[in-house]
């Protein structure tokens, strides 16, 4: 689905993860269509790395990284467009474990600096300040970008957030080769 009526760009970030059959494969493949999609633009790419799960603990290492990009897609239509991508690399949705595994996660982390709750998203996603394996990512893309400055909320800087982890968070997670 593709936006009739354009809007001014606005950078997003989306989060990736993988923990099913071949995640590196999956992530490839999340990030190809990312970058072959006819309204995301000038699309980077973090680092990437192997963190523990953050749900059930019966499952393997996940792979993580982060993308940010351009899009005058409006948020739900990204959204669709996301859950597409997903969808197309095997995501299975009903009947599943929350935070089990999966084939393939992308996670809408900021739509430009507006704050969104609806039904069906919340951005900035709620849950970044807790989890390393979406803050190392992160970090890397505003260091490369330009933008050290990102503040998660009014009153917490993505800094703020990576020195609050504790201690096993910041040793459940290393770099990776994709």
């Amino acid at each position: 689905m593709t936006n009739s009526k354009k809007n001014d760009p606005v950078v997003c970030y989306v989060a990736l993860g993988s923990n099913l059959d071949d995640p590196r494969k999956y992530i490839k493949n999340g990030i190809k269509a990312l970058e072959n999609h006819p309204d995301l633009h000038c699309l980077n790419t973090s680092q990437f790395y192997l963190s523990k799960p953050h749900g059930p603990q019966d499952q393997l290492d996940y792979i993580n990284g982060a993308v940010n990009f351009e899009t005058d897609l409006e948020p739900e239509e990204l959204l669709d467009e996301l859950q597409k991508i997903e969808n197309d690399n095997g995501r299975v949705r009903e009947n599943v474990e929350r935070w089990g595994s999966r084939t393939l996660d992308l996670d809408l982390l900021f739509y430009g600096n507006k704050t969104i709750e609806t039904k069906r998203l919340t951005v900035p996603h709620p849950r970044i300040c807790e989890r390393a394996f979406v803050l190392y990512p992160l970090r890397d893309l505003v260091m490369t970008c330009g933008q050290e400055n990102l503040k998660i909320s009014d009153n917490t800087s993505l800094n703020d957030c990576i020195a609050n982890l504790s201690t096993k968070d910041r040793n459940e997670i290393s770099e990776t080769e994709l």
